[in-house]
């Protein structure tokens, strides 16, 4: 009985199946045939056969349908993301303004770290379980993302005030940066440029003008056409008399050792008292002695010579000659690309060939060529005695050996300027305070120079810096340590200084000062001459002697 109950009922769902099936399967089809029959006709344009529809409408149709099909995204979820992203974006960007503030190196360390702890809060806040909840489950917690919100706006809020307040900084600090990058750039066009106008004033201070060299052959010439005119004649017994008043000379340029001359002449109250000893090179021997036997010092004695009249003059016993013959400091003389030649810009003065000659060294040997004389008053050619100097002769030196203005004031023109201080035996001998003095007008004690033997202390430093170790070139440092201790400050009014180089020096110190020196590039027979200088050394020329007039000089 059970056995025929389940049979009948099992019968009875298979025939519940087999109506079912056919009524699903007829269902769908005849449901898509209708689409698609529908679909075709209603996307068939009007006026072309119905009949017709193409492959693109229908898989346009199939993907409008499986889309429609599928589950719709969670819009939490969107947001969700869209809220990450700009988190992300609020990290980058205080990491961006710390970076920045680090890298320029801003007076802002406070701002660097407010802005690098709230790049951590962020990181931190994002990391939450419940936040990185939102990140990876497909299904987002509406109130756990609208927490999520609020919570980032009042960070963004608190990172937009820190960026307002933190910009007012940047923009100062960023402005005083551009003004120091301005300033350093200007500065480096200005050091370029100075030494570019260093170099290009060296190379005028060391050509001869067209004028002075016309001079000089215009005289060379008298002196060949004319051999008798200027033969040496015999030497005056007042060229070696002490009791008058001695002057030495030393240039190869015979327009102003002309102006010294002249100078002291005019303004001398006993001229028939004064000698003057002008020395030169061989090669403007013949110049200079046709100038002064046509122009001879009224009522002075003058005597001309050359330095190679002077045997004892020589490589075995003159410590600078040997070292002049050397090839190092014949190309360090001679280095004529500015690119190299300005690389030591503070001592390019020095790479004038002026320090190549003898003529500027002959000032340690005076003893030696005046050897019947006692004192002797050393004069620069490029100077101009505006009083009477016979009261130098008056001065009581002392027992010093050299006579000289002081050019320090503060730590203006001090031994450690002059001296390389770092050199053991500087520092051992010399106080780098010492007080510089000026060559140009120097008053000699010859007798005592010869009783200090000056010259011998002189040789043993030459001796010690050929390698040019204790101070660079010229003759000032070798003189500050071979009269050490042994010069005598001379007032101020006897020697002004600086007319080649300083424009501000007042008239009125000028005109008081007995003697007025053109040191510097700016030699007043140059172009180059401070105009509101000139005047006081072209009074002292002969413009009326018949060579300056024929080679136009001053014009």
């Amino acid at each position: 009985m059970a056995g025929r109950q389940a049979r009948g009922a099992w019968r009875t769902k298979v025939v519940t199946y087999r109506a079912i099936v056919p009524t699903m399967l007829f269902f769908v089809c005849f449901t898509t045939a209708a689409v698609l029959y529908g679909d075709r006709v209603a996307s068939t344009p009007v006026g072309l056969d119905k009949s017709y529809v193409s492959s693109d409408h229908l898989h346009a149709y199939i993907s409008r349908t499986f889309l429609a099909l599928k589950p719709r995204a969670d819009p939490l979820k969107a947001k969700a993301d869209q809220l990450f992203k700009m988190a992300k974006d609020q990290i980058a960007t205080v990491n961006t303004y710390a970076s920045f503030s680090r890298k320029a190196k801003l007076d802002v360390m406070k701002q660097v770290r407010m802005f690098e702890e709230q790049a951590s809060n962020y990181t931190e806040f994002l990391n939450r379980p419940e936040h990185q909840a939102l990140l990876d489950s497909a299904v987002v917690d509406k109130e756990v993302l609208n927490q999520f919100e609020k919570d980032l706006r009042d960070y963004m809020t608190t990172t937009k005030e820190l960026i307002m307040h933190a910009k007012e900084v940047f923009d100062t600090q960023l402005k005083i940066q551009k003004m120091k990058d301005t300033i350093f750039a200007v500065n480096d066009q200005l050091t370029r440029a100075k030494k570019q106008g260093a170099f290009s004033s060296l190379v005028a201070a060391k050509s001869i003008p067209k004028s002075l060299h016309c001079l000089s052959m215009r005289l060379m010439q008298e002196r060949v056409a004319h051999p008798d005119l200027y033969t040496r004649k015999q030497k005056a017994p007042a060229l070696e008399d002490p009791s008058l008043f001695h002057y030495a000379i030393f240039s190869d340029n015979v327009i102003a050792a002309s102006v010294v001359v002249n100078s002291a002449i005019k303004n001398a109250l006993e001229p028939e008292k004064h000698v003057f000893h002008v020395v030169t090179d061989k090669m403007n021997l013949g110049a200079m002695t046709v100038w002064f036997n046509k122009r001879p010092p009224k009522g002075a004695h003058i005597e001309v010579k050359a330095v190679e009249n002077y045997k004892f003059l020589n490589s075995s016993y003159v410590p600078v000659l040997r070292q002049l013959e050397s090839a190092n400091l014949q190309k360090f003389y001679f280095e004529n690309e500015m690119e190299n030649a300005t690389k030591d810009t503070p001592n390019m003065k020095f790479r004038n060939p002026k320090y190549l000659s003898m003529l500027n060294h002959l000032r340690f040997y005076l003893p030696e060529m005046y050897p019947k004389l006692n004192r002797i008053l050393f004069l620069d050619d490029d100077i101009v005695v505006q009083k009477d100097l016979t009261g130098l002769w008056d001065v009581d030196m002392d027992g010093n050996v050299n006579g000289a203005v002081e050019t320090c004031f503060g730590s203006f023109h001090r031994y450690d300027k002059y001296l390389n201080f770092s050199h053991p035996l500087i520092k051992e001998k010399f106080d780098p305070k010492a007080c510089g003095w000026a060559y140009g007008m120097n008053l000699f004690d010859l007798d005592a120079w010869r009783r200090e033997k000056s010259t011998e202390e002189y040789h043993y430093w030459q001796n010690l810096n050929e390698n040019r170790t204790l101070w660079k070139l010229g003759t000032l440092p070798p003189g500050l340590i071979t009269f050490y201790k042994t010069t005598k400050p001379l007032d101020k009014s006897w020697h002004v200084l600086g007319l080649g180089y300083n424009p501000s020096i007042p008239i009125d110190q000028i005109k008081s000062a007995a003697v007025i020196h053109y040191n510097g590039n700016m030699k007043p027979w140059l172009d180059l001459a401070f105009n509101q200088y000139r005047e006081f050394w072209t009074k002292y020329v002969d413009y009326e002697m018949e060579f300056v007039q024929m080679c136009n000089f001053g014009h």
